[in-house]
């Protein structure tokens, strides 16, 4: 199952991550994929938003994870952009945030190779004039789930 959106401009890419916030459920992890600048912190900020997260949001390009707590939820937010190798994910001791009770979304995951579990959901954004071209894919049956939730929100 796939989504396609175009955005037109950071408040439509805010917007957008609020309707998934609503879908959100612990033990998923969605990869963000696209360019530096396509939006992907952006994406992250309007979920975080969306679950009632007042505080700053910054992208964790040289912290390489920030952890919000919403509620109940723990929302890890990684970044592996500055990753060399990928043998840093599993120096570093991030496969523990991986499980059953966290919300993962990680920037760059091409960078942690095969080490990283394999993705939910998929998300792909890309530049496109002054908006953003977003695809969204589910890779496993529980990112089917929050896709099926997900475009139900947004024909509601």
């Amino acid at each position: 199952m796939q989504l396609t959106r175009f955005l037109p401009d950071e408040a439509a890419t805010l917007s957008f991550g609020t309707m998934l916030a609503k879908v959100l459920t612990p033990g998923l992890t969605l990869y963000l994929d696209g360019e530096l600048g396509a939006g992907k912190t952006t994406l992250v900020r309007g979920v975080l938003r969306g679950l009632g997260y007042a505080g700053k949001v910054k992208s964790p390009t040289y912290t390489l994870v920030e952890l919000y707590t919403v509620s109940s939820l723990y929302l890890y937010h990684f970044d592996f952009y500055r990753f060399a190798d990928p043998h840093e994910w599993l120096d570093a001791g991030f496969r523990e945030h991986f499980n059953p009770d966290t919300v993962c979304f990680v920037e760059w995951p091409e960078k942690a190779g095969e080490f990283l579990p394999i993705p939910d959901v998929r998300i792909a954004l890309s530049v496109v004039d002054a908006g953003r071209s977003l695809h969204i894919k589910a890779e496993t049956e529980a990112g089917k789930r929050c896709l099926v939730r997900l475009e139900k929100g947004m024909n509601e």
